[in-house]
């Protein structure tokens, strides 16, 4: 069996003479002889930032699920670099909507808990956390506790903790729905200058179509019941050249083309 450690961003998969970092492989999961999703093919490339668009039921969390290994698909097969990760959890990270913060821990052991529970001493954890927390725009919380923390705040902190329980790719299940509009868009931009300096891979979860065209690099679009990917769009824009980019007829020419397709 690999181990998290061993596996490096820098050996990607290759499939048709493309290179992937993590990629699925006709997943089709059912529960209670329901099948919630059927062949779902989605890929990451490194560095890359592609977002998961649907309404509620579709599936999408039914996938990640699959892909961190905290279910096992009835068929197909999840792929990190060259190996085969299928059902097995602890080699992509995961952080669901809510930030799950112990309250009764500070912010420092709250973010190097997945170090301690690796088997990391908790004053090594705490010394390989604290270079991030510059990166992250959290220095200064390192001593205090979640209740003292913005929403905002709170999730820098969550994100943090989901980097560092694995580098290589990060799930995120609508990490920022719990944010009022100013503090979100905020969140957007750090999140960006975030991923860009850290080279963090990032699949996201999001029913705001907003957010995944100004977030995303690439949109799968997934509808149906069982859940399929059915479109999949392309954003033109570099990431980092989105300041005004909503203002754009560009970007209100990418969300028709979405609510089309949703419609439909």
């Amino acid at each position: 069996m690999i181990s998290p450690e061993k596996v490096s961003a820098t050996n990607i998969c290759r499939k048709d003479n493309v290179l992937y970092l993590l990629r699925t492989e006709n997943i089709t999961k059912s529960y209670d002889s329901r099948v919630i999703i059927r062949d779902i093919n989605v890929h990451l490339h490194e560095g890359e930032l592609v977002s998961l668009l649907g309404l509620s039921g579709s599936g999408k969390t039914t996938l990640f699920h699959v892909i961190s290994g905290l279910a096992k698909p009835d068929s197909g097969n999840v792929f990190l670099n060259e190996d085969n990760i299928t059902g097995i959890p602890g080699y992509i990270s995961y952080m669901l909507q809510k930030d799950l913060l112990l309250e009764h821990k500070k912010v420092i052991d709250n973010v190097s808990l997945p170090l301690v529970i690796r088997g990391v001493s908790k004053r090594d954890a705490r010394k390989q956390a604290q270079p991030y927390f510059e990166q992250f725009g959290l220095e200064g919380t390192e001593e205090k506790y979640p209740s003292q923390l913005s929403g905002g705040m709170r999730q820098r902190a969550a994100l943090l903790r989901t980097y560092l329980c694995s580098h290589p790719a990060a799930l995120l299940d609508e990490p920022f729905s719990a944010l009022d509009m100013i503090t979100k868009g905020q969140m957007h931009k750090w999140y960006l200058d975030v991923i860009n300096k850290i080279h963090l891979s990032t699949l996201l979860i999001t029913h705001d179509i907003e957010e995944a065209i100004l977030l995303s690099d690439r949109i799968y679009i997934m509808t149906g019941a069982p859940g399929e990917i059915h479109n999949e769009i392309i954003i033109e824009r570099a990431r980092n050249e989105r300041a005004d980019f909503s203002l754009s007829p560009e970007f209100l020419a990418y969300k028709q083309q979405i609510l089309d397709i949703l419609k439909q």
